[in-house]
């Protein structure tokens, strides 16, 4: 996957835009988030340029380091600071309950990993965090079929459900979980309509 990461986002263009997610830019802004920001799987780095320009504290997290350099470059583009590493996140030195916020914004992983790294990463969350989460859902595959610019992962089971969020993070207070359908207009990979599972919940002390 490190590779197949790399050959994307080497390219100048970026591969999803420059501006952020349209539900994390929400989010922040209604949340009024301050103090530190986790973002895993962040690629070239949008939403944290964004968040870095609302003040947050950010440190980004990708395999890619092709990712992380484009990453950097907007950052100096918009003339804001981040942190990024390169690594999985058993490689980062990252304490429990460290973060006052964690983005996953389609961050998909493989499903023999991805129940245990949504846990690892919940608990780098401090008690009354927030964990803002936006991917494809499930029922994503349909429409995927009919557009394959929509993008998000073929495989079934690296998708979201609401049901696999109430059981992972069952430590968390919901505050929005819902399946929408919406419109995805994020660079190149990111085009059409798309179903996908939005979640904001709150850490619970």
């Amino acid at each position: 996957m490190e590779d197949f990461w790399n050959n994307r986002y080497k390219e100048k263009e970026f591969a999803y835009g420059t501006s952020p997610n349209v539900f994390f830019k929400n989010t922040i802004n209604k949340l009024n988030l301050d103090g530190t920001l986790l973002l895993p799987a962040e690629g070239e780095g949008r939403n944290a340029v964004y968040a870095a320009k609302k003040g947050l504290n950010v440190l980004a997290f990708d395999i890619s380091e092709e990712g992380r350099n484009k990453a950097v470059e907007l950052a100096r583009s918009e003339d804001v600071k981040i942190e990024y590493k390169v690594g999985e996140l058993n490689q980062l030195d990252l304490k429990k309950n460290s973060f006052d916020a964690l983005a996953l914004i389609y961050a998909h992983f493989a499903a023999n990993e991805k129940e245990q790294l949504h846990k690892d990463l919940a608990e780098l969350i401090k008690p009354n965090g927030y964990l803002i989460l936006e991917g494809f859902s499930v029922n994503n595959l349909e429409l995927r079929e009919k557009n394959p610019k929509v993008g998000g992962p073929a495989n079934r089971d690296m998708l979201y459900s609401k049901q696999e969020i109430k059981d992972t993070f069952n430590n968390f207070e919901i505050i929005e979980l819902e399946e929408a359908q919406i419109e995805l207009k994020e660079g190149s990979f990111h085009n059409g309509i798309a179903r996908v599972i939005r979640f904001i919940g709150k850490k619970m002390a």
